[in-house]
C-alpha cells in the first residue's frame, strides 16, 4: 500500500488542563500523590540546562535543544533560556511536538525561531510541515528537515511543483557516525548521489550536516565519550568536505552560507568543552552546532557513563510497595512488589542491571510486568532503614531511560529543591504533548 500525503487536524487534540491540575496538587506532599507518578526537580533541571549552555559556549558552538524527552512548554523554555545563555533553536521528534510548540506560544513570543523535525522526512509529513511553516513564517521562524535519501528530494520537488510560489526547504543531511540508525556514511556513493541531487534541486537548500552518536551511551569515562565526540565531528566535517568538492563541479549551484556541522548526544555533549575543542586539529568545513535532549532529566543509563553523579538526576518515579516476600529471592533474599511496571518504567534496559534503582535503598526494580514490578535486593547495608521495605511505603525509583519513562505519564509533578522543603512538595504540574 503506497503512502500518500496527509493532513492532521492537530488543533483538536486534547490535553489535561494545566490550571486544574495545579489547583488540585500544588502544595501537596509527594506522599499524598497516587502512584505511579513521575516527579521532576525544577531546580536541578535548570542547573542541567545551564551546564549544557556553558559546554556549548566553551566548545565554541551554537546549541540546539532536543525537546523530545519531556515534551513540555515549561521544559522547552528552560532548555532555551538558562542563567548562562539563550538559544532559539530546537529539535522535535514528532510533528505534533512542532505543532504544540507553536500552539503554546513559544514561536509567537520569540522563544523559538528555528524548528528541526528530527527524523528523515516521510512523504506523508510534508503537507503538515509545509502548513506549519506557513504559520510560523510570520514570526520569522524557519522549519528545517532531515534527509538521507535522494527519493526524499524527489517527493519534495513533486510537492512543490504545483504550488504558485514554491518554497526552498532547508535541510540537514543526516550522517551516520557509527550508530547505524539513520543517515549515510561520509564516504558512501549514495551520499554523493544525494548531495548532487540536493545541489541541483530548485526546492532544496543544504543547511548543514547532522549526526547523533547514540552509541556513545556505551561510554564509561570522559575519554571514551570524547572519542565518540571526535567521531561525530569527523563524520560531519568529512561530509561537508565532500559537499564542497561537489559544488566546485556545479557552477550553477545556488550560493549558500557556511554549512552547519551539527553533532551531539547527551554523553558527547557532556564532554564538549574548552579542553575537547582544543583537540580539534582538522580544518572545519563549517560552523559547529551542539545538540542533546536527555541532559535536563538524566537517568540510570547516563549514570552508567560515569559523566554525571546521582545529584544531577532531575526525575524519578514514585511507586508504592504493595506486597513483600521474605526469602523468595536468589540466595534466600527477600523480594517485594510495587505498583510501577513496564508501562510506568518502560522495558528499556542498560549496562546497569534491572529497570531502575530505588533511591536510598538496597533495592532495585529487578523484574517487571505490565502494571507491577518486582523489587530485588542489591546489597545489605546492615541498616534496617535501607535494607527493609514496608507495605504501603512510597519509594522513589531512577529508571533506565527517562525519555521513554516520561512518555507514559499524562502529567508530571514538579518540585523545587532550591526552596525550603521544596523537594518534597508539589510546586507545579507540567502537561506533556502527546501524539505524532
Amino acid at each position: 500500500m503506497l503512502t500518500i500525503q496527509t493532513r492532521t487536524p492537530f488543533h483538536i487534540s486534547a490535553k489535561p488542563e494545566k490550571q486544574e491540575l495545579v489547583d488540585e496538587y500544588r502544595g501537596k506532599p509527594l506522599n499524598a500523590l497516587r502512584t505511579p507518578a513521575v516527579v521532576i526537580d525544577r531546580a536541578q533541571f535548570a542547573r542541567n540546562c545551564a551546564m549544557m549552555h556553558e559546554n556549548a559556549l566553551q566548545w565554541g558552538a551554537s546549541f540546539r535543544a532536543h525537546v523530545k524527552s519531556h515534551k513540555t512548554v515549561e521544559g522547552t523554555r528552560m532548555q532555551l533560556i538558562s542563567s548562562v545563555a539563550q538559544t532559539s533553536a530546537i529539535v522535535v521528534s514528532t510533528v505534533m511536538e512542532a505543532c504544540e510548540v507553536v500552539r503554546d506560544g513559544l514561536v509567537a513570543d520569540g522563544t523559538v525561531k528555528d524548528i528541526l523535525y528530527g527524523l528523515p522526512i516521510a512523504v506523508n509529513k510534508v503537507a503538515d510541515l509545509s502548513a506549519l511553516w506557513d504559520e510560523v513564517a510570520a514570526f520569522d521562524t524557519v522549519i528545517r528537515i532531515l534527509v538521507d535519501h535522494p527519493d526524499q528530494i524527489k517527493f519534495l520537488e513533486a510537492f512543490e511543483r504545483p504550488r504558485s510560489n514554491p518554497r526552498r526547504w532547508s535541510v540537514f543531511i543526516k550522517i551516520d557516525s557509527g550508530l547505524k540508525r539513520a543517515g549515510l556514511t561520509p564516504g558512501s556513493d549514495l551520499l554523493k548521489t544525494l548531495l548532487t541531487t540536493i545541489f541541483a534541486s530548485p526546492v532544496i537548500s543544504a543547511h548543514g550536516f547532522y549526526t547523533h552518536a547514540g552509541h556513545s551511551y556505551e561510554s564509561t569515562s570522559r575519554s571514551a565519550a570524547a572519542n565518540f565526540l571526535s567521531q561525530e565531528v569527523e563524520a560531519v566535517n568529512s561530509a561537508a568536505a565532500l559537499a564542497l568538492s561537489i559544488l566546485t563541479t556545479m557552477p550553477n549551484a545556488t550560493p549558500r552560507e557556511p554549512f552547519v556541522l551539527a553533532i551531539g548526544s547527551t554523553p558527547t555533549a557532556h564532554v564538549a568543552n574548552a579542553e575537547t575543542r582544543a583537540r580539534l586539529t582538522a580544518r572545519l568545513n563549517g560552523r559547529l552546532e551542539l545538540h542533546a535532549g536527555n541532559y535536563p532529566l538524566l537517568d540510570l543509563q547516563q549514570l552508567h557513563t560515569g559523566l554525571i553523579d546521582t545529584s544531577r538526576v532531575a526525575q524519578r518515579v514514585l511507586a508504592t510497595v504493595i506486597s513483600y516476600y521474605p526469602g523468595r529471592g536468589e540466595g534466600g533474599a527477600d523480594e517485594a512488589m510495587c505498583d510501577a511496571g513496564a508501562v510506568a518504567m518502560s522495558k528499556d534496559t542498560g549496562p546497569h542491571p534491572g529497570y531502575g534503582e530505588v533511591v536510598g535503598k538496597a533495592w532495585r526494580l529487578g523484574r517487571i510486568s505490565q502494571e507491577h514490578g518486582i523489587l530485588t535486593k542489591t546489597r545489605t547495608y546492615g541498616d534496617a532503614e535501607r535494607d527493609k521495605l514496608e507495605l504501603g511505603e512510597m519509594i522513589q525509583i531512577v529508571g533506565q531511560h527517562a525519555c521513554l519513562i516520561m512518555a507514559a505519564y499524562p502529567w508530571y509533578y514538579v518540585v523545587d529543591s532550591d526552596l525550603k522543603g521544596g523537594g518534597e512538595v508539589v510546586t507545579d504540574v507540567w502537561v506533556p504533548w502527546k501524539g505524532w
